[in-house]
């Protein structure tokens, strides 16, 4: 691993920013931490598979059209993250994903999960190249 303190935490934040994006559907955010060609992949339960999504207007309508059939607040909770790797262009980063609603006044959990994101440096940023969603249930 070669990047200092302040590189994996701007890494973390890029991750943090893309989790808040999604929750307020924030899709000006959201296309900030993404690169022109990011790739959006999810595997349900190891059974059914949406994507690849290809490219950063593919993954915004993506976003938009799930974001407007929602009728709950939902919050993606990015914890135990690890790098798998990194270096000055590139970081790879694990995650889990605990997706919680506030569906009928309280808050449940409604799918677990993992990510591996890969982050590239773009425009002096890191920036977020391919994201692949690992869903333990359907959400």
């Amino acid at each position: 691993m070669d990047l200092d303190p302040a590189e994996r935490l701007a890494v973390q934040q890029t991750l943090a920013r893309y989790a808040f994006a999604l929750d307020h559907g924030d899709l000006v955010t959201l296309a900030g931490v993404l690169t022109e060609d990011a790739t959006w992949t999810v595997n349900i339960a190891g059974e059914v598979e949406q994507g690849p999504f290809v490219g950063r207007a593919a993954i915004l309508d993506l976003v938009r059209d799930a974001t407007e059939a929602q009728t709950d607040q939902r919050r993606h909770n990015l914890i135990n993250m690890v790098f798998r790797r990194a270096d000055a262009d590139t970081a790879v980063v694990w995650a889990y994903l605990m997706l919680t609603s506030n569906a009928g006044g309280s808050a449940t959990v409604i799918a677990t999960g993992f990510y591996t994101f890969t982050q590239q440096r773009a425009e002096g940023e890191w920036r977020i190249a391919k994201v692949f969603v690992g869903l333990d249930n359907a959400a």
